[in-house]
């Protein structure tokens, strides 16, 4: 074959293969986000009665379209994986036609919730990678043979994006691309802080770092390496954005229909977000219980929301008092009522914990990994901008190295 015509096939197949892996990732990542788009394909496909199955069909897709982007990328069993490539890609061609016609309001959830297509961006994009799917495996015989040491690179990213998986399913995303991310301020912070911040005014955080005598500021998306020395943070005020995209709204109703949203907008606030409450058992409900004691124990406004009526949660309360060991008097003070989608995107774990600081998102923890007593001491008396620095980073880098991980044994091995 050709030189120059290999090399073109396989830099089309590479660039396929890329945008596989990476979409399959983006979805990997966040299972309980990819069942939600699963299930508005359901309702469009007029499939809804298949809702049971979106998580798990989503992470199946996700897992699918990560092992088919290694699979390009290195190369292996190219007659199968181009067939099997081209039928996922005639699919959902298919599928974004569709879109295109009938227009629903619904995102394509092509890249999970990191970004987010129209529907004719979607249809191009769709186009695009079928003209290099194309380029790349026709004619099926003049596709090649991989090197071995491909294999051994594709089992080390499977084995990866295994254990990936299996982490996002037991905890929360890595990455938030929902407005409920690090350092979101809630609407509600500005009324009852009561401060001097102007209505007409927006607050940022910058964080004040040092390196060989140089001092610089730095927004928490763009932080320096480790070479640089932390000094401080600041609040300042910059130039007004608009509600919509500066805060986000957190329901916090009481069972006679009462919105207290500014219960969140304390100094410290722990909420725990329950989702789905007829899915949670009674010994998840009295550790919860036990969770939100010990954070009143150690300084923190305690604040459970739960997405469901008051005669659902009448029900919960009273199944508690009759079957658990919970402390009911103090469980009644602290339960609330709240949206699905709001709780669902606040954190993805259900039954999750969000520690709130003067109206700002400071950190989230999955259900399993709820801070033990010690933990929610030392939170309860450091400043918050330690736990926000640490938890806006450590997510990111461990996302990214990842990445590095998978595609230079990919591409290098």
């Amino acid at each position: 074959m050709n030189i120059v015509l290999e090399r073109t096939k396989r830099f089309c197949g590479y660039i396929v293969g890329i945008v596989f892996f990476i979409s399959g990732v983006l979805k990997l990542m966040d299972p309980v986000g990819t069942g939600l788009i699963v299930e508005e394909y359901y309702k469009f496909l007029h499939m809804g009665f298949l809702a049971f199955s979106a998580k798990p069909a989503g992470v199946v897709l996700a897992m699918t379209e990560s092992v088919l982007g290694a699979a390009l990328i290195t190369g292996l069993w190219r007659k199968i994986t181009a067939v099997a490539t081209l039928v996922f890609m005639g699919f959902f061609t298919l599928v974004s036609v569709a879109l295109l016609i009938f227009n629903p309001v619904m995102d394509c959830g092509c890249f999970g919730e990191a970004i987010h297509l129209t529907h004719t961006q979607t249809f191009v994009k769709n186009l695009v990678l079928d003209a290099l799917c194309c380029a790349s495996f026709f004619p099926f015989s003049a596709l090649g043979k991989p090197k071995k040491r491909k294999y051994v690179a594709f089992s080390m990213v499977t084995a990866a994006l295994v254990v990936f998986a299996v982490y996002s399913l037991a905890y929360i995303p890595l990455l938030n691309f929902t407005d409920y991310a690090v350092s979101a301020r809630l609407e509600a912070s500005e009324r009852h802080m009561g401060k001097a911040m102007d209505a007409e005014d927006e607050y940022e955080a910058v964080f004040i770092y040092e390196k060989d005598g140089r001092v610089e500021e730095f927004s928490l998306e763009n932080l320096p390496d480790s070479t640089w020395n932390f000094v401080s943070a600041e609040t300042v005020k910059k130039e007004r954005r608009g509600m919509d995209e500066a805060s986000i709204s957190l329901p916090v109703i009481d069972g006679s229909g009462e919105y207290h949203d500014e219960l969140a907008a304390g100094e410290k606030v722990m909420v725990v977000s329950i989702y789905a409450p007829e899915s949670l058992p009674l010994r998840k409900w009295e550790a919860v219980a036990g969770y939100l004691t010990d954070a009143f124990a150690n300084g923190f406004r305690p604040l459970l929301l739960v997405a469901a009526s008051p005669e659902s949660g009448d029900r919960i309360l009273s199944r508690l008092e009759n079957e658990g060991k919970a402390d009911m008097d103090f469980l009644r003070s602290v339960f609330y009522y709240s949206d699905y989608k709001a709780l669902i995107s606040l954190n993805r774990s259900n039954g999750g914990a969000t520690y709130f600081s003067e109206g700002f998102l400071v950190r989230k923890w999955a259900f399993k990994a709820l801070p033990n007593s010690a933990r929610l001491k030392e939170l309860g008396t450091e400043d918050p901008t330690e736990p926000l620095l640490s938890y806006g980073t450590v997510g990111n880098l461990s996302f990214q190295a990842f990445l590095l991980y998978s595609f230079a044994v990919m591409l290098l091995l």
